[in-house]
């Protein structure tokens, strides 16, 4: 429940401030493009609800709404007047703030607000919350220097009791400076000058801000792990203030009946048995309801209201003896978007909480089951909505500081650099981890800001030891943690199978298309591979799932596709930025999804490439002339050499047999039992344009390039020309500029056996 309460008396002076800020209404500035939501949003009730899901008290008082700003230089240490209002929680570059100005390094924004405390408050402690604060921040309050706090991402709270005045209106100045890619702090995809897959900067408050009440000894923070195993769930209860002797009292609720309860010492681990345990899981996230009461003797000191799902994610082994993410004991293909968590009216935060929960939906109702939250925290409700609606989440710390290749070591980092950045993610882990939604920690991506990672993967799963840990999402593994994570793109491909930890797809993907009239700018959008309507994306996707199947046979665990949304100039979503259009129907995108979850297929090899073992190819970079696709054709005078064909350094490559020209030709006979295949496909790996033929029949045409072995369909007609015996593989590979390779393979995708 919000309360606001206004006194009847206010000073001439505070009266004539608020009569002035009051003079004209507040509106959104008009940004590029606006959501549906952005009509719902006013100073009266922006982000009204309740932003601490799993640690709720019913008396609190929301102070989102119109706040002063002022952008002054970085040095000036105090500000006498404002330049006008800014709606919160909603970042000074957003629209929805009403301002849509930059603040940069070089600048300092300032806040202030006036406040009310509830008459019936009295006797006990305030606290201020503030939900995120990007990036430095200082508060007063009534003048009075209450704390500082650093970090872009995590929640913090400042007891402020004893700097209220009592009765009387009370005022909170705030003041923000953000290095934004001036600086090492982590920071995600804001900078400065945004251009490709880097977005507008974001400054100041960006989550909710409220206050409320709590006794002096109080219920500081809740850490909740389920133990499937065992049947119990235990809890762990940080307090403030209490006492030798007070004691905590739990109750797990379904419903309104008490299936477990627990009572202990303040600071004592608590354990709720749940016998016959319901688990969660994104086919039934079923929640159960825990309250949590501080008790002195017979009196309730404090308490409060949460929640919490009985799952488990580990590492296991299927029937094949390849190693898999398991969901409660069992191998769940996990499949969803990278998740950048952008909008284009309110930047890093959602214009409503309607909105913040459609995306999620959305994915749901297309047949997704996970989704990457990509170098972004963030706010709590989201976690929520992801534990209610059943959808795994893999959380990116976001990155900072410098980047490294992926032939390079970790980096150096100042120790200023690294002690932000293991700060922040200890605190992220600290709000974030007992969400049961979330199932994966991953600190590092691409490279960005890699340090020190077998330390900071051996802290993780020491601080956290309930959930997985990937190492390094993208191209510098270092051997460590729970998954070996490949990027492809456009993809699918797998990293090679290991013995300790699952392989995943990180991300692949990444097919855009521009919808006039839902993009960020008229021209000049961009995408991992454009598009012109939404007929030819729709067939390049269900390709894309096509060829995604058969690497879940082959021991891949999980799939991440680039991207939920398009955000600025990128344009690699399945939706638009302002949510507006789904361009791939939602009916299709769940049937291409749902063959993902079905027991994982047998793959067959029917042809191996040279990726571990050379196979024998006639081959020549002289034009052969006409027919040289042709089973009988004679090849005879060609020569004679290991696969694959191309020039050291080239990605990904396995060069046994060296080209340098502009084109090569191969041929192959390969030997099959039966001509019965199920669906069959090739495993290429091209640098760059390849034609496939089998038996004269052309059973790929794949342009561009590859950086390691992908799966590709074969076309029907090439399917339907292979026979039992000797069949012909024909290969024709073209190559302008750069690295240069080519390798080919085929294999045969089965259904798994009963």
């Amino acid at each position: 429940m919000t309360k606001f309460r206004i006194p009847f008396l206010v000073s001439f002076v505070l009266a004539l401030a608020a009569a002035a800020l009051s003079a004209e209404p507040w509106r959104a500035a008009q940004g590029p493009l606006m959501t549906r939501w952005a009509k719902d949003v006013s100073p009266d009730n922006p982000l009204a609800e309740y932003p601490r899901p799993q640690m709720v008290r019913e008396d609190w008082q929301n102070l989102n709404g119109l706040w002063q700003y002022a952008i002054r230089p970085a040095d000036q240490d105090k500000v006498e007047t404002f330049d006008g209002q800014i709606l919160v929680p909603f970042a000074v570059e957003s629209a929805l703030s009403g301002v849509m100005k930059p603040v940069g390094p070089d600048n300092r924004l300032w806040y202030r607000r006036q406040f009310t405390v509830p008459a019936d408050w009295q006797g006990q402690r305030i606290l201020l919350h503030f939900g995120a604060v990007d990036w430095d921040a200082t508060v007063w309050v009534n003048g009075r220097e209450i704390g500082s706090h650093r970090g872009g991402y995590d929640p913090f709270t400042f007891d402020i009791t004893k700097a209220l005045k009592p009765g009387q209106l009370q005022e909170i100045v705030l003041s923000v400076w953000d290095p934004v890619d001036q600086g090492t702090q982590p920071r995600g995809k804001q900078v400065l000058e945004p251009r490709g897959i880097w977005y507008t900067s974001v400054t100041g408050i960006w989550q909710t801000v409220w206050i409320e009440p709590v006794p002096e000894a109080s219920i500081g923070r809740l850490q909740i792990v389920p133990d499937i195993d065992r049947s119990v769930v235990e809890l762990t209860v940080e307090t403030s203030g209490a006492k030798s002797g007070d004691t905590i009292v739990a109750k797990a609720k379904q419903g309104e009946k008490t299936v477990a309860d627990a009572r202990g010492a303040v600071g004592a681990p608590l354990r709720l048995e749940i016998g016959g345990a319901k688990l969660w899981s994104p086919a039934d996230p079923f929640l159960y309801d825990l309250e949590v009461v501080l008790q002195r003797g017979d009196a309730v000191i404090d308490q409060v209201a949460s929640y919490f799902g009985m799952r488990k994610i580990a590492l296991g082994k299927d029937a094949a003896g390849l190693v898999r993410l398991m969901l409660n004991d069992q191998f769940v293909f996990q499949y969803g978007p990278l998740d950048q968590g952008w909008w284009p009216d309110g930047l890093y935060t959602a214009p409503t909480d309607e909105a913040l929960r459609y995306d999620l939906e959305t994915l749901k109702r297309i047949g997704c089951n996970m989704l990457r939250k990509h170098v972004k925290v963030e706010p709590d409700r989201l976690y929520y909505w992801c534990d209610k609606l059943g959808l795994l989440v893999w959380q990116d710390m976001p990155n900072g500081d410098r980047g490294i290749r992926a032939d390079q070591p970790d980096l150096k980092r100042s120790e200023e650099s690294a002690a932000q950045f293991e700060a922040e993610l200890k605190n992220v882990i600290d709000a974030l981890r007992s969400h049961p939604s979330i199932v994966m920690w991953i600190p590092f991506n691409e490279g960005w800001g890699q340090y020190d990672t077998e330390r900071i993967v051996a802290w993780i799963k020491g601080y956290d030891p309930t959930r997985l840990v990937n190492n390094a999402s993208g191209w510098t593994d270092r051997g460590v943690g729970d998954v070996l994570d490949l990027h492809r793109y456009p993809g699918p491909a797998r990293p090679a199978v290991e013995a300790d930890r699952a392989i995943v797809l990180g991300e692949f993907g990444g097919l855009g298309l521009p919808l006039a009239g839902h993009t960020w700018q008229a021209e000049k959008n961009w995408g991992y591979r454009s598009f012109d309507d939404r007929e030819a994306l729709t067939a390049a996707y269900i390709g894309l799932m096509r060829r995604l199947h058969p690497l879940i046979g082959e021991g891949l665990s999980a799939a991440v596709y680039t991207q939920t949304t398009d955000v600025e100039i990128e344009v690699n979503g399945l939706l638009t930025y302002d949510r507006a259009v789904l361009k791939i129907d939602a009916e299709t995108l769940a049937e291409a999804h749902r063959r993902l979850y079905l027991p994982p297929p047998i793959v067959k090899t029917l042809a191996p490439t040279s990726q571990h073992s050379g196979q024998m190819y006639r081959y020549t970079t002289e034009h052969p002339g006409e027919g040289w696709e042709q089973p009988d054709f004679d090849d005879s005078a060609w020569k004679r050499g290991p696969g694959g064909f191309g020039t050291d350094g080239t990605p990904g490559a396995v060069v046994r047999t060296e080209w340098k020209t502009g084109e090569i030709w191969l041929r192959r006979t390969v030997t099959l039992d039966s001509a019965e295949l199920h669906e069959p496909a090739l495993i290429v790996h091209h640098d760059e344009d390849a034609e496939v033929y089998m038996n004269g029949q052309r059973a790929l045409s794949a342009s561009g390039y590859t950086t390691g072995y992908e799966t590709f369909s074969v076309a029907q007609d090439a399917a339907g020309a292979l026979r039992r015996g000797a069949n012909v593989i024909a290969i024709h590979c073209r190559q302008t500029q750069g690295g240069q390779y080519i390798d080919v393979g085929l294999v045969d995708t089965l259904p798994p056996q009963e």
